[in-house]
């Protein structure tokens, strides 16, 4: 019998490069939760997930995680079990969260709290929940444990992440799920957001339009490859020991300098990039580097896409895309 996986936030970047691989693997039926936020282009989402329209066993239901009649909404077509909640929708960016920390909350706390409680009332075995790097703040410790204490966020989208947290940990401890938080590691590829930093420098220099880079080029990113990603990802829907509750890094676990990061952009597109400095935003921290030890021990992780092979893959894949796909 198939087992069955509603994914939040299924037909964006992370989610879709998901579904596909539940798809593919042909032992799931999968239930897209997805509300098309107009952060950007529907169209981008509805283009990641078309391939699945038409597929019995592949459902999308548009809603927001916050909708009062989600759960009737899954439900419509009779009693249907769950076998696990993989909760990856949420507001999403550092700098937009300062201008709206109460969207931010609202979304990433109260949504995913709302969540949780469906998946009690319904005995879902296992709900992951996709959280952040951002939660580690200013962290000197690099590479970042799972185990650090005292995180303190420096902007209101690594607060809501740490919120969610420990709302999951909760609900874990009083009521049994079993929860796993994934802690993502700025992650791109084929699908990535518009609006972030690989995908907007790609257009930009294809477009002969300045980048722009915040800060003297020092800072550091652990840039992690989506498909790395999905295999921890993967993995941890089969986790299976541990505690009822544990947290692991999902990394690549190599920190990228911002100058570097551009260099090898150049290199891949085998064009020079025009750079207007900015300052340094707030919000942003400088650094992040993920120790992913515990994932590798728990979950077999182990990245596997060096930096410079990523950036050919995303190019071919923004190379198919034409001059038409711009985003905002």
């Amino acid at each position: 019998m198939a087992r069955h996986a509603v994914i939040t936030g299924g037909a964006g970047f992370i989610g879709s490069h998901l579904v596909d691989r539940l798809m593919e693997e042909g032992t799931w039926r999968v239930t897209v939760i997805d509300n098309f936020d107009p952060f950007y282009d529907r169209a981008i989402k509805e283009e990641n997930v078309r391939v699945h329209f038409g597929d019995p066993r592949f459902r999308l239901v548009e809603a927001d995680v916050l909708d009062d009649d989600l759960e009737q909404r899954i439900f419509k077509e009779g009693p249907d079990h769950i076998d696990l909640i993989v909760h990856i929708a949420a507001k999403a960016g550092v700098r937009p969260s300062i201008a709206d920390p109460v969207g931010y909350h609202r979304v990433n706390v109260t949504g995913t709290l709302k969540l949780l409680e469906l998946a009690q009332r319904q005995k879902v075995p296992h709900f992951i929940l996709s959280s952040s790097s951002s939660v580690y703040g200013e962290d000197p410790n690099v590479p970042w444990k799972e185990r650090e204490l005292g995180l303190v966020p420096i902007s209101p989208y690594a607060a809501s992440k740490i919120a969610a947290e420990e709302f999951a940990r909760v609900h874990s401890r009083l009521h049994g799920m079993r929860v796993t938080i994934l802690r993502f590691f700025t992650v791109y590829g084929p699908r990535q957001r518009p609006d972030l930093a690989i995908h907007k420098f790609f257009r930009s220099i294809r477009d002969g339009r300045p980048i722009q880079q915040y800060g003297d080029g020092s800072t550091r990113r652990d840039y992690t490859y989506v498909t790395d990603i999905i295999n921890g990802v993967r993995a941890a829907m089969d986790r299976h020991g541990g505690s009822a509750c544990e947290v692991y890094n999902l990394g690549n676990s190599d920190t990228v300098a911002l100058r570097d990061l551009i260099t090898a952009i150049e290199d891949t597109m085998g064009r020079k990039a025009v750079i207007e400095v900015k300052p340094e935003q707030p919000g942003d921290v400088p650094q992040t580097f993920a120790d992913v030890s515990k994932a590798e021990r728990d979950l077999g992780f182990v990245p596997g896409t060096p930096l410079r092979s990523g950036l050919q893959q995303f190019q071919d894949w923004f190379a198919r895309q034409g001059v038409g796909y711009i985003g905002p």
